[in-house]
């Protein structure tokens, strides 16, 4: 490698010498000429300095674009996780006012039923549950299901011979979902 690395050398030497050589003997013209040859090949060895600041800068351009596309989209999650925390939140703090008009409901007599006060609270009940629908909370289906500890939370078990084991044999309070994240388990008692 070396050996041919003095050759080139050498050769590019000897040409440059003879090119010397030639430029002396010729007229002032031909020197003018072979002079502009020379800064014609300049430039396609070593760039512009002009354009290697225009390389730098449209460099410069495409990391400062690209770190603001990578900070818009890590806004744009952080907003919609702190959006769906704070719905969560609101989901959480509901639900018991649920429960409640649940229990209340479950109370009223059979003779008391149809009138206008329960059949009014009936209507509340469902327009409440329907809008939590709408907003994408779901009621955990427990009973009669296989027990699941990441929807369902055990506490009471029971011996039943009519269900299998593990089986969900009763629920105690209603588990709901947010947009399939867990707002709160099922409580449930569980046949062995």
């Amino acid at each position: 490698m070396e050996e041919k690395e003095l050759e080139k050398e050498k050769q590019e030497t000897e040409a440059s010498e003879e090119k010397e050589a030639k430029a002396s003997e010729t007229d002032k013209e031909t020197e003018k000429s072979e002079d502009a040859g020379k800064k014609e090949k300049a430039p396609e060895k070593k760039k512009d300095p002009k354009d290697e600041k225009i390389d730098e800068l449209n460099d410069k351009l495409r990391r400062s674009m690209a770190e603001f596309d990578n900070y818009r989209k890590r806004t744009d999650k952080e907003k919609s996780a702190m959006y769906e925390i704070g719905a969560k939140d609101v989901i959480e703090k509901i639900l018991p006012i649920v429960d409640n008009f649940e229990r209340g409901l479950n109370t009223i007599p059979e003779d008391a039923k149809g009138t206008a006060f329960a059949e009014g609270m009936e209507k509340i009940y469902k327009q409440f549950v329907k809008t939590l629908d709408d907003l994408g909370v779901k009621p955990i289906e427990a009973v009669g299901k296989p027990f699941d500890p990441n929807f369902h939370n055990a506490v009471m078990h029971v011996e039943d011979e009519n269900l299998g084991e593990n089986v969900v044999a009763a629920e105690l309070q209603k588990g709901y979902t947010y947009k399939e994240s867990i707002v709160r388990h099922s409580m449930v008692q569980v046949a062995n």
